[in-house]
């Protein structure tokens, strides 16, 4: 016989908050039930209606709020609440801080079993506004008016945005420019439903270094209309436009880039720097979009891999090389692996950009290249990876084991994927000594983390 729930839909109730999800929503539990609740924050009571339930947890709405944390705060963005860019405007940074660093330290003892590892308190900015280098936003229509924004939160309907106070002051007002030129160029947006229509998204980088600005015009249909007198504008209006690209993808999808990118004007690429490395960026080349919090991040993991100049590197999953360079300043030699051909071709661009004779770069998978690497007698001092959301491929976790590099440097997006991965080196024969988490997306409740492994005495 099924266990009855302690709460059932409709019912009204007040508890406590206890925690917050990784997608920002407050956690109540009615005896060790978890009722997730948006728009709450632990340490707050609230009065709750249960609006759905399943076998392990449940949803409720905020009614209302019987003792306010000390961390609340009015959201400033006047779309907070119906966009679905930001997840926790409502807290005050210390509070999100703070909130980051219990994620972090949750997950460890969860999922990575680990105890007596130190972590860090959240490293963050000290202006948590206007730190996006790079705005993607979809076009669509709505009410016969060409609209374009994020989607709201859980739908793929499109929240117009006037501007957005995450991103660059500048990628807000090339947008902006962008929907008043498709309205006065009679521009089609694209109609996900009827695959009809031309414009699909409008993406800007702002190098905050340098200031140049890249325009990319992801289209359905291979001809943007009325494009000499779009570009006209565009460099009239923006200082420091120096490319205007245009991206074809013709496919019924949801994934953002065609296959096909042209330049319309200008360069191919921009150029930014993080600290004393300059990086070559293209439209489609993948880089960190809080560049400030970026150099903090790259900072601690070159801190922890304890480089004397005499060590031989691996970067697993290098992308354009941004790690890579940066252990380059203070490595003997830098191996960097990637399976994206395309970032393997901006990594070696940037490599040559900044004169580092120390590196090398291989397109691959890196638990198929990193192997054959060590068949050829290329013994890594410290490894350092910085995989996708869904942590270490199983082979690459086994090929570190297998390798025995002296010190593991894991730059991680995904705390818990993290705590998993580390959980899987630790009963190799690794030892976690600490974990830093640094806010690389403040208003939101995305944190990364760079942890520092050694290898154990006898192993």
């Amino acid at each position: 016989m099924s266990k009855q729930l302690p709460v059932k839909k409709n019912d009204y109730i007040e508890a406590l908050f206890e925690d917050l999800t990784h997608d920002g929503n407050g956690v109540m539990k009615i005896d060790g039930y978890p009722i997730f609740v948006p728009n709450a924050l632990p340490g707050e009571k609230g009065k709750v209606k249960i609006i759905k339930t399943n076998k392990k947890y449940g949803f409720g709405r905020l009614i209302s709020l019987v003792e306010e944390s000390p961390h609340r705060q009015e959201p400033p963005c006047p779309i907070y609440h119906d966009c679905g860019g930001c997840q926790i405007q409502h807290m005050n940074y210390e509070g999100q801080l703070k909130a980051k660093e219990n994620n972090v330290r949750n997950v460890m003892k969860r999922i990575g079993k680990l105890e007596n590892v130190v972590i860090h308190p959240t490293l963050g900015m000290d202006e948590p506004w206007r730190y996006r280098n790079k705005s993607q936003v979809p076009v669509g229509l709505q009410n016969g008016e060409l609209v374009a924004g994020f989607y709201a939160k859980r739908s793929h309907e499109i929240v117009d945005m006037p501007y957005c106070i995450i991103q660059d002051k500048r990628n807000d007002e090339v947008v902006s420019l962008v929907k008043e030129l498709c309205k006065q160029h009679g521009i089609l947006p694209y109609d996900e439903e009827k695959h009809r229509g031309v414009l699909r998204h409008v993406m800007v980088r702002s190098a905050f270094q340098t200031d140049e600005i890249m325009v990319v015009f992801i289209t359905k249909t291979a001809e943007l209309p009325n494009k000499k007198k779009i570009i006209e504008a565009i460099r009239t209006n923006i200082p420091g436009v120096k490319s205007i690209v245009q991206n074809v993808n013709a496919k019924r999808t949801n994934v953002i880039f065609g296959d096909e990118t042209k330049l319309l004007w200008g360069e191919e690429v921009i150029y930014d720097s993080i600290g004393q490395v300059k990086f070559a960026i293209s439209a489609r080349s993948f880089y960190q979009v809080n560049p400030e919090q970026t150099k903090v991040l790259y900072d601690k993991a070159l801190d922890y891999a304890q480089l004397t100049g005499n060590e031989t590197v691996i970067d697993a999953y290098c992308g354009i090389g941004t790690i890579s360079l940066f252990l380059a300043q203070k490595a003997k030699k830098v191996y960097g692996v990637e399976i994206v051909p395309q970032a393997i071709e901006d990594a070696k661009r940037n490599a040559e950009l900044n004169g580092f004779r120390n590196v090398e770069f291989a397109v691959g998978a890196s638990e198929d290249v990193i192997p054959k690497w060590y068949e050829e007698g290329v013994q890594a001092d410290v490894l350092v990876v910085d995989p996708p959301r869904k942590g270490c491929d199983e082979n690459l976790l086994n090929t570190i084991l297998q390798m025995k590099p002296k010190k593991v440097v894991y730059v991680s997006c995904n705390p818990a994927t993290l705590a998993r991965d580390l959980h899987v080196l630790e009963e190799g024969g690794y030892q976690t000594i600490e974990v830093q988490p640094v806010d690389m997306f403040p208003q939101t409740m995305h944190v990364e983390c760079v942890a520092q492994l050694f290898l154990k005495e006898g192993n």
